[in-house]
């Protein structure tokens, strides 16, 4: 049966109309009711309302000294504050108070499984970085500095927030930050993302059977694949959404002033070299107020890493004295021959994208 034009024209009208209403779901923010504080030290409550689970580790409770810094700490993609629970102790001993949260859609915060919007991401970071600050206010311990830290999406949210003048964050640590955007995918990969995402948002991906090995701690790996909160399987509209972050990340990080410690493992197979070398490529070189410093043998999970504890002795000892020198050796300095030079490691400042 041949079919005539208008017949034509209403079937590609019902298609164009049918993927609309397939569109990516986001679910941001709704509208201010509330002004936002925290809840018995374990919720920190949004200006919208939303209640977003809280975990904080202090120096009195872990054997530190008096409080001396605070971290804010942001999770990765599918993962919630647990993942700083090995961690963030190590930093308290330190004399380093620590506020972790599930951010939207992950972990026990409202929506899990959907996408919030990179925006909302950032602007949830800091509104929780001011809500810190005012607690220890309260604790009697007036101006701390305030630390922005992320790991790998985590990271990708710290790099918008540190991107725009942001009152009360004094630094970040980025820790493997999510900033492979499409500029560094190959085009099959980005066209194919664009079309799922609006005709089958709701379709579910699954990393079982990829080569991946996002840290050498096996125990940890089996305990985390056991966790009911990880979210295993997102929705293919979340990575649509997680890809955005990415992209906006890496045009981010030109207009990062903030004193800046980039973290990054040698052996991470989830954000790949490439488009992290550009990503520190763009960070601005007047002032440079950002320290590089590669682990051999670290793999994505640095925080979770069998060595762990170098990273979080690194990232102490550069909260309290950021032009000192770091307890690993790892640092890779700009324009310096050697084995620990970044242009060993980043050959070429200024990277181009893969394209198409």
């Amino acid at each position: 049966m041949r079919l005539n034009r208008p017949l034509l024209c209403t079937l590609w009208l019902v298609c164009i109309l049918a993927l609309g209403a397939c569109a990516p779901t986001v679910i941001g923010k709704g509208p201010t009711t509330t002004s936002p504080h925290i809840v018995d030290d374990w919720i920190a409550v949004m200006p919208d309302g939303a209640r977003l689970p809280l975990e904080i580790w202090t120096p009195a409770d872990h054997g530190g000294a008096e409080t001396r810094a605070v971290v804010i700490a942001l999770h990765g993609f599918g993962d919630y504050a647990n993942a700083f629970r090995r961690f963030a102790p190590q930093l308290a001993a330190d004399g380093i108070a620590v506020y972790a949260y599930d951010q939207r859609g992950f972990g026990q915060a409202p929506h899990p499984g959907h996408w919030a919007g990179a925006e909302v991401l950032a602007e949830d970071a800091a509104t929780v970085a001011a809500l810190a600050r005012a607690d220890q206010a309260k604790r009697g311990l007036q101006s701390l500095p305030v630390i922005l830290m992320g790991e790998s999406m985590g990271g990708a949210v710290a790099m918008l927030v540190a991107a725009r003048p942001t009152p009360g964050i004094d630094a970040v640590i980025l820790s493997a930050p999510a900033v492979w955007g499409r500029d560094f995918m190959p085009g099959y990969q980005t066209r194919s993302l664009e079309l799922t995402s609006r005709t089958l948002p709701w379709v579910t991906l699954t990393p079982r059977g990829l080569p991946i090995r996002p840290s050498n701690n096996i125990p940890m790996l089996i305990r985390l694949g056991r966790d009911r909160l990880l979210l295993r399987s997102p929705r293919v509209d979340m990575v649509h959404g997680l890809v955005d972050l990415m992209d906006a990340a890496q045009a981010a990080a030109p207009d990062i002033q903030l004193p800046t410690l980039f973290l990054y493992g040698d052996k991470d197979d989830l954000v790949p070299k490439r488009p992290t070398c550009a990503a520190i490529a763009r960070l601005p070189d007047r002032p440079r107020r950002w320290r590089v410093v590669v682990y051999e043998g670290g793999h994505h999970m640095l925080f979770r890493d069998l060595n762990g504890a170098r990273v979080a002795r690194d990232i102490s000892a550069w909260i309290m004295d950021p032009g000192g020198a770091l307890p690993s050796g790892d640092e890779r300095v700009p324009a310096v021959a050697g084995r620990r030079s970044l242009s060993s490691f980043c050959p070429e400042r200024g990277e181009t994208a893969v394209g198409g």
